[in-house]
């Protein structure tokens, strides 16, 4: 009877945290709301439509608009809740990953273009300075 019970692998220990995440690094907290962000914008974007029934109902309306529109209120936030899921933030965090190099390409055009842009005005406002005559100019 022993033998049978050590013959049997032990069982997998499940782990203690719920839904854990598939992130490959920590992230800091403004990377952390980029990644919230895009995760929200995909889960709008999945249920376009009942948001733009609800603010189709609401245009319209001021504080009645809880109570006639409670049926486009109830459809936004059931889609809402149906994508609003653990593995919809794990794909909006693979999909962070995977812009990195993207936005990593805009930020360092950016910072050229401020370079540049900043030579052309140090340049402009300098050209008084070397008018012959002017007043910080030494003989």
């Amino acid at each position: 009877m022993a033998a049978a019970m050590t013959s049997q692998p032990p069982p997998n220990p499940k782990s203690s945290i719920p839904n854990p995440s598939r992130s490959p690094l920590p992230l800091s907290a403004s990377q952390e709301q980029q990644v919230r962000e895009l995760y929200f914008k995909r889960v709008r974007q999945k249920c376009a439509d009942e948001v733009r029934d609800f603010a189709a109902c609401c245009s319209s309306r001021t504080f009645t608009a809880t109570f006639m529109c409670r049926k486009e209120q109830k459809a936004m936030n059931n889609c809402m809740k149906q994508y609003a899921t653990q593995a919809e933030q794990d794909a909006a965090r693979e999909e962070w990953f995977a812009t990195i190099d993207k936005r990593r390409e805009e930020r360092e055009k950016k910072e050229a273009k401020r370079k540049e842009d900043e030579k052309f005005w140090k340049e402009w406002w300098d050209k008084d300075s070397k008018k012959p005559g002017h007043a910080d100019e030494k003989n």
